[in-house]
């Protein structure tokens, strides 16, 4: 019954089968269907005795055979294009799936062909291929392994070496695999590799031209193509070595035979090319490229994207880890700022070259010294993706073993100075100096000075003229660069410590903190507590000494402990004094200290005992969401709408400290078309919060430490104050079906009562409004700035900064712009990193003036 219904399906056996290969083909996929073991290839050919004897068969015969197998195989997959029979279509496809898999198992078995066999079999391959069938499809690398035995055992004659250097030439290889078949990129490789080893060159290596399809190709291309021919003969000898970079870590051998061949190229010269290239690819921008398609008379638009050449990558990666052996900071600094660029998403992606990131934080983590481990903490703080935030803490707790002190100690030790003192520093160009001078969280100020003191605004003309001072400004505007990473990386970790219950002995803070370079600027600014044996005072740092809230200056003494200050171990007078005393010193903390939220169990949490709803039933934009989570710690996973039924996700919190883990339940919002190509949901909802200890049991609100609950309230105010859809003012407008059902959301959100963070802000507006030239037309009305223009009256709320317009509460959306407005910059705000406090102050200013309103945009809607 079976073999007649194999006669019937398979017609695609040609005419001249003269030495009956189908019949043993039709037997071998009945003997794999009987079984079960056939399904779209994953047969184990070796468990069949059908195959076993094809296998044990004479060279002769396979070697017919394997000739044979490459135009059925074509004329089957052309032939069967047309077939609309389902099942039949199947049944014929698994055949020739088998013929695919015979042909590719025989050509890994030990075969001794002919070079007229090896050359006849690729003249099939090229001849056999099309648009839907291409070259990579054939078994190119294992046919390349048979050549390669072929001339060990018989050499390379000369019209083998002219048919494989013109095969080389072929457009064929250069096709790139997809998601599977054959690396031709690679076969091509070890087909140069071949002729070039045996061949009488006296050259270190044949020529390697990397791939040109990413920018990153013709860059290097070019550089080696301006070599002298020795050196450039080294570096194509390295890129063949680099190629073998695939792992996830460097193998020793690999890693010897780097030095030998980074030796022949100087290490200085190979340091500065590597140096190049990572400074090229992290500045390097993913290209988008916009495609159109057309399905069953619809058009359907998507877009691709290219970074990084996958050949290309590899050979980075290679370099990247043979600058193991090198650990001076521009190295180091170098192989950060590459895998902060690494692992910055590409949209439908995901991170533009995570395996290139990895290589560079293996080399950071192997270095010596503590310069790469300072780079691993500042990534730690940059990097939101989990397994790789997971693999720098694995680094870093190694590091912090074998020195016998703490993961946080470390990161504390790591921190560079940059050569500053007090965030401050001066570099002689002859007899001008070049101030460097941290100017804020992020920013830094260059300012030069003459000879007699007074100051330039522009680079004086002698350094633009010579190529040595030139080159040393260079370095001082790269080494600004970094000191503004450093700052922003360490105001984020000190802004974590609080939920730590950090204490430090006070010769290690004065040494790591209040004397330190570049963290003094920070922490010179903050209220820290002063244990001195059983006493504690809350104090600033002023002027060489400390002073405690009305001005007292106090010593710490050398035992004593320090503490940063919270809000919520002090009374609320306390609290306003330190307020007015830091507004006396007209000074801008650089994290929310002295006005940071406090969120303390409610009576509804003391109902609900073991879970709060106090931020539950907001709507996030999930993928900002996903990031806020990143940069504050927590872990979480994207929900897609083609997952594995998942309704919902937890983000959480370790809290090792004190053996808790917060989650903060997370919802998916089911909407037509609101995923985007990767099928991630736009849109989540928020549940509930609630703590668990190390066994997994859910703890009572009650027991859970009030700094503990306040700190984690306060991330997740944050997630829901700047991702909640309520804050985008061009939400609503957008209409269609998240309107329809979220529209009530939007608007209780946009105009509802306020949250803690935006009491925090409201306080502030209190203290600022009537100090501004605006006073006498702004006024806090409730929930509201009240702005009183020239055309209209309008209201911002405080909390989400949408606006309402009198007399009858018509919406007003004003856009932000990417950059603050000009008046808002020389207004005093006592803390930094409060966006929305910015915009409202930037929309009153905008509004008071409203006659002179040129956008067409905001005029339409003041004219309504």
């Amino acid at each position: 019954m079976l073999k007649n219904w194999f006669n019937k399906i398979v017609k695609a056996a040609p005419d001249n089968d003269p030495d009956g290969f189908e019949p043993m083909i039709r037997d071998l996929y009945l003997e794999a269907k009987e079984y079960n073991r056939y399904f779209y290839g994953t047969l184990k050919l070796s468990d069949c005795a059908t195959y076993n004897k094809i296998k044990n068969n004479s060279d002769e015969f396979k070697i017919k055979l394997i000739l044979y197998l490459p135009e059925v195989i074509f004329k089957e997959i052309n032939d069967t294009r047309g077939v609309d029979n389902r099942k039949k279509l199947e049944e014929r496809r698994n055949i020739n799936n088998l013929r695919e898999n015979i042909l590719s198992a025989l050509l890994r078995t030990k075969i001794a062909f002919s070079e007229d066999h090896l050359t006849g079999l690729m003249d099939l391959f090229k001849k056999n291929t099309s648009n839907y069938f291409t070259f990579t499809h054939w078994p190119i690398g294992f046919t390349i392994n048979q050549i390669e035995k072929h001339i060990k055992a018989n050499g390379l004659s000369d019209s083998l070496r002219t048919y494989l250097e013109g095969a080389l030439k072929w457009s064929h290889f250069d096709s790139q695999r997809g998601y599977w078949g054959s690396d031709v990129q690679k076969a091509k490789t070890k087909l140069e590799t071949l002729l070039f080893e045996n061949s009488d060159s006296k050259l270190v290596a044949p020529p390697y031209h990397l791939s040109e399809q990413d920018k990153f190709g013709p860059f290097v291309n070019q550089k080696v193509a301006a070599m002298d021919e020795e050196e450039a003969q080294y570096w194509h000898q390295f890129f063949y070595h680099a190629l073998t970079a695939t792992g996830g870590k460097p193998t020793k051998k690999y890693l010897t035979a780097s030095r030998a061949i980074v030796a022949d190229i100087g290490n200085t010269k190979f340091k500065a090319f590597a140096s190049e290239c990572l400074s090229f690819v992290s500045q390097l921008k993913a290209e988008e490229t916009p495609h159109t398609h057309r399905y069953n008379g619809r058009e359907y638009t998507y877009s691709t994207w290219t970074f990084l050449e996958e050949k290309n990558t590899v050979i980075l990666k290679g370099m990247v880890w043979s600058l193991v052996q090198f650990h001076d900071s521009k190295t180091l600094s170098l192989l950060g700022d590459l895998t902060e660029r690494a692992f910055k998403k590409i949209p439908g992606v995901g991170p533009a070259a995570a395996g290139l990131g990895n290589a560079a934080i293996y080399v950071l983590a192997n270095s010596k010294g503590l310069t790469g481990v300072s780079q691993l903490s500042r990534l730690k703080l940059k990097i939101t993706q989990n397994n790789t935030k997971k693999l720098i803490q694995k680094y870093l707790d190694e590091a912090s073993s074998k020195l016998g002190i703490t993961a946080e100690e470390i990161e504390e030790i790591s921190i560079p100075d940059f050569g500053l003192s007090e965030g401050k520093k001066e570099i002689e160009f002859d007899d001008y100096k070049l101030v460097v001078e941290v100017a804020g969280v992020g920013k830094t100020a260059l300012t030069w000075l003459k000879p007699d003191g007074k100051e330039q605004k522009s680079v004086p003309s002698f350094v633009k003229q010579s190529a040595r001072l030139k080159q040393r400004l260079t370095k001082v505007k790269n080494e600004t660069k970094n000191i503004q990473k450093y700052t922003t990386a360490q105001r984020d970790r000190i802004d974590r410590s609080f939920i730590l219950d950090r204490t430090w002995e006070y010769e290690h803070f004065e040494r790591y903190y209040l004397y330190h370079g570049l963290v003094s600027f920070i922490v010179r600014k903050l209220i820290w507590i002063i244990k001195n044996g059983e006493e504690s005072q809350s104090a600033v740092f002023i002027d060489g000494k400390w002073q405690t809230i009305d001005g007292k200056e106090i010593a710490a003494s050398n035992d004593a402990k320090i503490a940063l200050w919270h809000p919520i171990f002090d009374s609320t007078e306390s609290v306003l004094q330190w307020r007015s005393r830091l507004e006396e010193l007209r000074w801008q903390q650089p994290i929310k200290q002295a006005y940071r939220e406090i969120y303390l169990l409610t009576d509804a949490e003391v109902n609900t005992k073991s879970y709060s709803n106090r931020m539950a039933a907001h709507l996030l934009k999930q993928h900002q969401f996903n990031s806020l989570t990143g940069i504050r710690n927590w872990k979480y996973q994207l929900l897609g709408a083609y997952d594995d039924g998942r309704d919902n996700e937890i983000a959480t919190l370790s809290l090792p400290t004190w053996g808790l883990r917060a989650e903060y339940w997370i919802n998916e919002v089911y909407m037509d078309s609101a995923f985007n190509d990767a099928g991630i949901w736009d849109y989540v909802a928020t549940d509930q919060i609630k703590f668990v200890d190390d066994e997994g049991q859910t703890k009572d609100l009650i027991d859970v430490p009030k700094i503990v609950l306040s700190e984690v309230m306060r991330d997740a105010d944050l997630f829901v104050g700047v991702a909640s859809v309520g804050n985008d003012p061009a939400w609503q407008d957008s209409g269609g079906e998240r309107v329809r059902q979220y529209g009530d959301y939007w608007q209780q959100y946009s105009f509802g009562d306020l949250n803690e963070m935006a009491k925090t802000r409201k306080q502030v507006l209190e203290k600022i409004v009537p100090r501004l030239k605006i006073k006498n037309v702004a006024e806090i009305d409730g929930k509201f700035l009240r702005v009183k223009g020239k055309v209209r009256e309008y209201k911002i709320h405080i909390g989400s900064t949408n606006i309402l317009m009198e007399p009858n509460d018509q919406y007003l959306c004003i856009v932000p712009a990417s950059s603050p407005k000009t008046e808002t910059k020389n207004v005093f705000l006592p803390f930094e990193g409060d966006r929305g406090l910015s915009l409202i102050i930037s929309k009153a200013f905008l509004l008071a003036d409203d006659d002179k309103i040129t956008d067409p945009t905001i005029l339409s809607q003041l004219k309504r």
